[in-house]
């Protein structure tokens, strides 16, 4: 006798069921209007920095055509001469050198205090430690000028004689003149100040987010707390250190008021950083940028799209770094 009972259908493969899932949900208009407002969000976004782009380039072409110098090259600033001359080799100095002192002293200290929060204090200790990080992110770039001009100048003078005693040897902090502390280095100390709170507060979370197994199998393995830091927060937060430390330097190169009341400015290239005088791209155009004349606005934009590329390439840089480096990125721990 032939059996006529029929053998189960399989269940459809589960790739087809989100596939169709998916599709459904794709028609509902709530899921089409937020499609839309996302894509023309990021579509605006490309569209403003390509009009940024566009405008600096144009003005920028308009003050070095008028230019007979190499304005990379040149130290000297005077829009406004017969004929007339400006050049950004200073303030491309001073904003590189100025960021990267910047960063040494921010970064190993912004890692450090988010250790400290994540890990060691007690959570009594931690949440009011946090809150005064955030505290110190909010504080506006004015404040921490006058801050800088009144307070921490003066007191920069003896850390300056004592690096000028025993350090002038190295040629970077010997003082080869006398005058108050507004050099590249204190404008150094005091951008530090101002971006560990935003390098903190974004390294604080990435360690956060460590799945705990990680640290609890490296403590059952007989791992110490530091062995712990050192082979499983560390590794699983290395994109995100370096996420921060973008962000960071970020507004160090762009930051503009503080840098102006405290730095004493000048045209002049000199390795000694305890030395007053230097420049950057922000301070010249906020200090410069009323009294030019047509051709010194220009010349002002000009600078400013140097200081944009060089953003765009600090930033490339680094999501190239973090591209290579993504067996470390939490999403794949």
């Amino acid at each position: 006798m032939v059996s006529t009972t029929k053998q189960a259908t399989p269940p459809p493969p589960r790739g087809d069921i989100d596939n169709s899932r998916s599709a459904k949900s794709t028609g509902r208009a709530g899921d089409r209007i937020f499609l839309g407002l996302s894509r023309g969000s990021g579509i605006t976004l490309l569209v403003i920095m390509a009009a940024i782009a566009v405008f600096l380039s144009y003005r920028a072409v308009l003050a070095i055509s008028q230019d007979s110098t190499n304005f990379l090259t040149t130290s000297e600033w005077n829009p406004a001469g017969q004929p007339p001359v400006f050049g950004i080799a200073v303030l491309a100095f001073g904003t590189v050198v100025s960021s990267i002192i910047a960063m040494a002293i921010a970064v190993p200290v912004a890692i450090g205090i988010a250790l400290f929060i994540s890990h060691y204090a007690p959570r009594k200790l931690a949440a009011p430690l946090a809150y005064v990080v955030d505290l110190l992110a909010a504080v506006p770039s004015i404040i921490y000028g006058l801050w800088g001009a009144i307070f921490l100048v003066p007191y920069l003078d003896g850390l300056n004689k004592w690096l000028d005693q025993y350090m002038g040897w190295t040629y970077i902090f010997d003082k080869s003149s006398d005058g108050p502390a507004r050099s590249l280095f204190t404008v150094g100390i005091l951008l530090a100040i101002m971006i560990l709170p935003i390098i903190t507060n974004v390294t604080r979370e990435v360690f956060l987010q460590v799945p705990r197994m990680h640290e609890e199998a490296a403590l059952a393995l007989g791992a110490t707390r530091w062995e712990v830091i050192r082979m499983s927060v560390l590794p699983f937060g290395r994109s995100g250190i370096i996420s921060a430390s973008m962000l960071g330097l970020g507004r160090a190169l762009g930051e503009t008021i503080a840098v102006a009341v405290v730095l004493s400015p000048s045209f002049l290239i000199s390795g000694h950083l305890l030395d007053p005088g230097g420049g950057t791209f922000a301070q010249n155009i906020a200090s410069k940028f009323n009294e030019a004349n047509e051709f010194g606005r220009d010349a002002l934009i000009a600078s400013g799209l140097v200081l944009f590329a060089i953003t765009l390439l600090v930033n490339g840089a680094a999501r190239w770094i973090i591209a290579r480096r993504k067996e470390y990125s939490g999403a794949n721990a």
